[in-house]
């Protein structure tokens, strides 16, 4: 087991005292960075996700650039759909398409379930050589996107702002959703089991479209999932989950196996705590768009953030990804402001 020169965040995780919060952002692995443009440039989404050593140059840039406390592998969450036999287009600047969607019982009985470390060996070679050349310098982050969040693209196809046709599935055929949310569910605790013993020491879920759900629904049709998930995975490694807009789950997830939460920036610090008791380590929630305050603005929000949860049990990071506009010394204040935080 490699010794980590910086533990911060998997301390935080443990609950353990900290010096400050640890800090990093999501989706910190290219779209702002001038060098990642350059390679965006040259090779398309799918050859730089599949291509290990690519991926690791990619993961390592913000490590390097903008000096966060953690790598995330270069990656995406649509990758499962990929490996479960679906196909899945990127068109830069446009996002996901799945052509073929799921609609019928024939549909999710074709899906693969048994061959994720064969198809996703691509992921796995990545992370184990992004270990290598990260040597100790800061944890690495694994990651999968939740079942609701890919059953959302499977039948829908594409992104959308409502996610009607997914929500309709559900609604009209409720045995076929949580047949092929346990197919996803079950694919994804392999997939996470692997990247843990490929040497991600921590393990992100990201329900990125679970806001779309009213309270009710997320009980039916994702947390039920989210808690199958991080209980399966929590002995190979720390897990934090982050359903984008579900602050209302925030109660019943502090209970759950996972190390962390992440949320975004529809809640106050304070009303997370609350709801969860301080029972659990937090992640968030700064609003990606106000990267764009001036850099001395920047670091006081961030400075005002790390005093509203307290920097304990607490992981500095943005309520969303940091998005393309965003110029890297502004990134980097971001990180700075965290480092540079005194108080408890």
């Amino acid at each position: 087991m490699q010794l980590l020169k910086n533990d911060l965040l998997l301390r935080a995780l443990r609950q353990e005292k900290v010096e400050r919060p640890p800090v990093w952002m999501m989706r910190q692995a290219g779209r702002y960075l001038p060098d990642y443009i350059k390679l965006r440039e040259k090779y398309d989404f799918f050859t730089r996700v599949q291509t290990p050593e690519l991926a690791t140059e990619i993961t390592l840039q913000p490590v390097e650039q903008v000096a966060v406390d953690a790598a995330i592998i270069f990656s995406d969450i649509l990758v499962i759909p990929q490996a479960m036999g679906v196909e899945v287009l990127m068109e830069e600047g446009k996002g996901p398409s799945l052509p073929n969607v799921i609609k019928t019982q024939k549909d999710i009985d074709a899906l693969v379930t048994n061959e994720v470390e064969e198809n996703l060996n691509y992921v796995l070679k990545a992370l184990s050589l992004t270990k290598q050349e990260l040597n100790g310098r800061v944890p690495l982050i694994g990651f999968a996107g939740a079942p609701w969040t890919i059953l959302c693209y499977m039948v829908e196809g594409k992104g959308s702002k409502t996610w009607e046709k997914a929500k309709a599935f559900c609604y009209v055929q409720p045995e076929l959703a949580h047949q092929l949310l346990q197919k996803i569910t079950d694919t994804t605790i392999n997939y996470l089991k692997a990247q843990a013993k490929a040497g991600a020491d921590v393990l992100q879920v990201f329900d990125s479209w679970s806001g779309s759900l009213s309270p009710e629904d997320f009980k039916e049709y994702a947390q039920p999932y989210l808690m199958k998930i991080a209980d399966a995975v929590k002995e190979e490694a720390p897990v934090i989950l982050f359903p984008k807009g579900s602050w209302y789950a925030l109660p019943e997830l502090s209970e759950s196996s996972a190390s962390g939460i992440g949320i975004d920036w529809t809640i106050s610090p304070k009303m997370a705590r609350e709801m969860t008791g301080n029972r659990i380590t937090l992640q968030g929630n700064f609003d990606p768009a106000k990267l764009l305050l001036p850099i001395p603005e920047i670091k006081k929000a961030v400075h005002k953030m790390i005093s509203e949860f307290g920097a304990q049990k607490y992981i500095a990071n943005l309520g969303h990804g940091i998005t393309p506009n965003i110029p890297v010394d502004h990134a980097r204040a971001f990180v700075d402001a965290v480092k540079e935080y005194e108080g408890e």
